[in-house]
């Protein structure tokens, strides 16, 4: 053979070895019939959960706000279906609303003029305080420094509450170790 047969012989098997299916994939593989869904992804092993300080930043709606007694029952605090709100920000701060459903308006119309049956109602059908907060992971412990709140006595407290429930994006739940009180959010999604 001469010097150029060799070389078309040579080339004509490179380009056929390109027709041929790539390494790796069987001549006899299985192909998908048109319109089948993709195949899927295998699952992704599930992620560690987060930290309790970065857990419980956000804004969570309240479930419950009960009192609990010695024999273990509750006593709901604001009424049966209370409405409130809790926001714990990442630099820190915190703001918790608590109102009880249902509370009468003002006759005048105006909070400056309230009678003292309409001051009364409305200062016991609600609680709302904010200021700064930190998380302890290893002994569960939120701890809010109350700057201010609807009920003065508050004002300049640290108030300290045990964690019994955090699972991010869910469920925040807390007990206050001096009241017994338990109060429960849903995370507002």
């Amino acid at each position: 053979m001469n010097r150029r047969s060799t070389l078309g012989v040579v080339a004509m098997a490179a380009a056929f070895a390109l027709l041929l299916p790539a390494s790796g994939q069987a001549q006899n593989a299985q192909q998908r019939p048109p319109g089948a869904p993709e195949a899927k992804a295998p699952p992704q092993p599930a992620q560690p959960p987060k930290p309790m300080k970065e857990a419980i930043v956000g804004s969570w709606s309240l479930l419950i706000d009960d009192a609990v007694k010695a024999d273990g029952t509750h006593t709901p605090n604001f009424g049966p279906n209370p409405e409130g709100i809790a926001i714990f920000s990442a630099d820190g701060h915190f703001a918790v609303t608590i109102t009880r459903v249902g509370r009468p308006k003002f006759a005048s119309n105006s909070r400056q003029t309230g009678t003292a049956d309409e001051n009364k109602a409305a200062m016991a059908g609600a609680n709302a305080f904010f200021g700064t907060y930190t998380v302890d992971e290893p002994s569960k412990t939120l701890t809010m420094r109350v700057s201010g709140a609807t009920y003065p006595n508050l004002e300049g407290t640290t108030q300290k509450r045990t964690i019994t429930s955090l699972t991010a994006g869910d469920e925040l739940t807390w007990s206050n170790p001096e009241t017994k009180g338990e109060v429960a959010w849903k995370f507002n999604k």
